[in-house]
This record gives C-alpha cells, structure tokens and sequence, in this order.
C-alpha cells in the first residue's frame, strides 16, 4: 500500500474509534501512532490533518452524506462505512489538493480492505453523488 492509502487507513481507524468510543481525536491518534510513525513526515501529517478535519467539520459532513444517501439514515450504516464517508467527504469537500476521482477511488479500496465489496460499491455511489452535488 502507498503512503497516501496508509495515510487514509490510520485516519479511517481513528476515526472509527472516536466513533464507537467516543474517547477525544489526540487519545484515538494516539492508537495509531504506530502506523504513524511507519508513513513519511507529510502522509503522517495527512493522516492527522484528515482526522482533526473531518471531526471539524462533522455535522457539515454528516448533512451531505444524509442528503446524498436516500433511504439510508446515517446512524444505521456501518460504523466502518460511515467513517469511509466521513472521511471521504471530508477530502472531497476540503482538500481541494485531492482530486474527487483519487478521494473516491481511495475511499472504494479502503471499503474493499476494511469492509466489503458491497460496501464499495455503496461507498462508491454515495461519494459520486456528493462530488457532483452543488
């Protein structure tokens, strides 16, 4: 896996530990610090920077995942695929250094590693909406 998709792994896992925990964004990177020292300065940097970002701007996240999911209420998704989202839509939205096509090919492999094929595939239809919305 390249630096950038480790980057995107260590986040998705802290993430996914605020999440169910509930214990604050440093305690969650804390867990990761491992994977974090293994990535070069600027990837782990990334991978902090998609954590902090994401829980900033989480009810914004929230509201375009809410919108952009028909029929799926966000707190009865997976808790790994809310966090891909979270995340996702997060750099989608965010980071205008990271074009949409590389945050969402990002985000199906991730699901595919992390998850399922299914849920790459639901990931994948989610995100496309989000990038195409105004």
């Amino acid at each position: 896996m390249k630096g950038r998709r480790l980057a995107r792994a260590a986040a998705l896992q802290a993430l996914y530990i605020i999440d169910v925990s509930g214990i604050p964004e440093e305690a969650a990177l804390a867990t990761q610090q491992e994977a974090l020292d293994s990535l070069k300065e600027n990837d782990s940097s990334f991978s902090r920077d998609l954590v902090l970002g994401t829980r900033k701007f989480l009810s914004q996240i929230d509201k375009k995942i809410a919108e952009a999911a028909t029929h799926w209420r966000i707190d009865r998704m997976t808790s790994v695929d809310r966090n891909i989202l979270r995340l996702s839509t997060y750099e989608l939205s965010y980071v205008p250094k990271t074009p949409a096509k590389v945050a969402i090919n990002e985000a199906i492999e991730i699901a595919r590693e992390f998850s399922t094929e299914e849920s790459a595939r639901f990931v994948n239809g989610i995100l496309d909406k989000i990038s195409k919305a105004p």
